[in-house]
């Protein structure tokens, strides 16, 4: 997605402590437990990543094992502040179709132990808890069939609740006896969905349920992710930017698969240094023939191989649409994105067109691939990329730009900035000031002069190499050095890049000297990400009801490929 926008700004909210489920562990009552076995932590145990505010604040080793009277969970871990929480031992045993039977707790918190012993017996659970020096008791009456979960700390008890969750219809409503605040509370569980996360070693499949614990003083949402096994994934609580992760499924390298083809192809490309990651696509019944090919390129910021921008998979949608219709296809990670190795802060234009050659380069020499037939499509800013590269590589035999600027990178943050400020109630004054302070910002990222003069945060927005290369950006420069045919596809409704730009582009093209006049195509009723819109706005886009790449726009570059590479070279 292309867009840069000085004036947003965003914030970050603490977590809620009216939730009820509080981080104390020094509330509850007691009784006399049954020796437990000791916990086997190293059989089937899984490292989990807990995060705060986006921050990693330490693990938890989970085990889940049968045993001879049910199940039993273990778990230990440590957790750095705010929440400066050590668990050396966490047992809690279930019968085997997950009833409970006990739960102990041995740690600290702050620097005080803690510890949490109860034992359920029908409806009856009888709690010791002790906190430092001070020891309480009480007796609870819960749920037969509650989970125990320590809240808001350590996290192996939601490994019931994922366990509980396999199967379970929409609507399903789980008690959840909370150890801590020593309450009842009740998670609804909603409709699951299939999702697909590629790590380095496997691809997973997992099951994504969303959750509404009913607490004391309201509602919490949240999300369980699950395996085939229904074994814990994920964990997410949004609103309290509380995020638990399976080790593998935490890493950076790893990434959610929102669109997959059954026989996708996980594909390492050699470029400068490193190795971009991608995914190759091709038709369902490709035989030995060779099949002309296509490089997608991503738009503007951490773009991964799908392209996925507010739950629509660009790029992703794009390829399935063209393998279909007999191409094999290359998308891939931007460099220091997903599992792309390199360097994405000094990157500039040319270096990713560099990368995008190297695509090219690759598919040139596979055997299943018509070398004399390659084209290459980009979105946004990809498609500044993609007329850089193509002006260099004459490996590439077509041209398709979607919702590309036409205009230079300055020019194109004044029209978005213009189009903003012509949605706010403000005076001209005010406007022309907003317009000024984008321009000083312009020439100092430009010039590198005036640029310590500039707030922090603005600094921060325009010192990086890829801002900079889109303001220093002119189509009309890189156009004259384009000879291969150009399609351009512009949505009608795009308030990113105006319509306007696919003219300039196309009256761009048909100045080359020897060169094929563009084929444009615009289309009714699009947004910037290719999608089925109302009104094109930005504050559209998390309220698209068809997050789907148009059909008139994959119809449109299916068409042209196919004419086009039947008569290239």
């Amino acid at each position: 997605m292309l867009c840069w926008d000085m004036a947003s700004f965003h914030s970050i909210r603490a977590v809620a402590a009216a939730t009820g489920l509080a981080l104390s562990l020094a509330r509850g009552a007691s009784a006399q437990l049954v020796p437990l076995p000791p916990p086997l932590p190293d059989t089937n145990a899984t490292t989990f990543t807990v995060f705060f505010n986006g921050r990693a604040l330490g693990s938890e080793q989970i085990a889940v094992n049968r045993v001879a009277d049910g199940w039993m969970i273990t778990s230990s871990g440590r957790l750095a502040a705010p929440i400066d929480a050590v668990s050396r031992r966490l047992v809690i045993r279930y019968t085997s179709d997950w009833h409970p039977i006990s739960f102990e707790f041995d740690g600290t918190l702050r620097g005080q132990t803690q510890t949490i012993r109860t034992r359920v017996d029908g409806t009856t659970a009888k709690s010791d808890i002790t906190s430092g020096t001070q020891k309480t008791e009480r007796t609870d009456t819960i749920d037969p069939a509650a989970l125990l979960v320590l809240t808001n700390s350590f996290f192996a008890g939601y490994e019931a609740v994922a366990a509980r969750a396999k199967g379970a219809a929409p609507g399903t409503e789980i008690p959840i006896y909370a150890e801590g605040p020593m309450i009842t509370v009740r998670a609804r569980l909603g409709a699951s969905t299939g999702e697909r996360i590629q790590t380095v070693a496997r691809l997973v499949d997992a099951h994504r349920t969303p959750l509404t614990m009913q607490l004391p003083l309201g509602a919490v949402d949240a999300v369980i992710w699950w395996d085939d096994a229904g074994r814990l994934v994920r964990f997410s609580i949004p609103g309290q930017t509380i995020e638990v992760a399976r080790e593998d499924i935490a890493a950076v390298s790893s990434r959610t698969v929102p669109v997959s083809r059954a026989n996708d192809e996980a594909v390492t490309i050699p470029s400068n240094g490193f190795n971009l990651a991608g995914t190759l696509s091709r038709p369902a019944a490709a035989g030995a023939t060779r099949l002309p090919a296509v490089v997608l390129v991503g738009g503007s910021g951490a773009a991964d191989r799908d392209g996925f921008v507010y739950g629509v998979p660009i790029l992703g949608q794009i390829a399935g649409a063209l393998a279909d219709a007999g191409f094999i296809v290359v998308r891939y990670d931007k460099r220091g994105v997903g599992q792309s190795g390199g360097r994405a802060e000094a990157a500039t234009f040319n270096d990713y067109a560099d990368d995008a050659r190297a695509v090219v380069k690759f598919l040139d020499a596979r055997k299943d691939v018509d070398p004399k037939h390659i084209a290459i499509v980009g979105h946004s800013e990809g498609g500044i990329v993609a007329l850089i590269a193509a002006s260099k590589d004459k490996r590439i035999d077509a041209v398709a730009l979607l919702a590309t600027p036409g205009m230079s990178g300055a020019d194109l943050i004044a029209a978005q900035q213009r189009h903003l400020l012509d949605r706010m109630n403000m005076t001209p004054e005010e406007r022309q000031a907003k317009i000024d302070t984008q321009k000083k910002i312009n020439d100092a990222a430009l010039s590198g002069k005036g640029i310590n003069e500039l707030p922090a945060d603005v600094r921060r927005t325009i010192d990086n190499a890829e801002f900079q290369s889109l303001l220093a950006s002119d189509p009309e420069k890189l156009m004259k050095d384009v000879r291969q045919p150009v399609l351009i596809v512009q949505g009608e409704l795009d308030t990113q890049v105006d319509p306007k730009n696919a003219d300039l582009l196309a009256a761009l093209a048909a100045h080359r000297k020897k060169a094929p006049p563009a084929e444009v195509v615009k289309v009714p009723g699009v947004n910037h990400l290719l999608a089925t819109a109302a009104s094109g706005e930005m504050d559209e886009y998390s309220s698209l009801k068809d997050k789907q790449v148009a059909a008139p726009v994959t119809q449109a570059i299916v068409s042209w490929l196919k004419k086009t590479l039947s008569i290239a070279r």
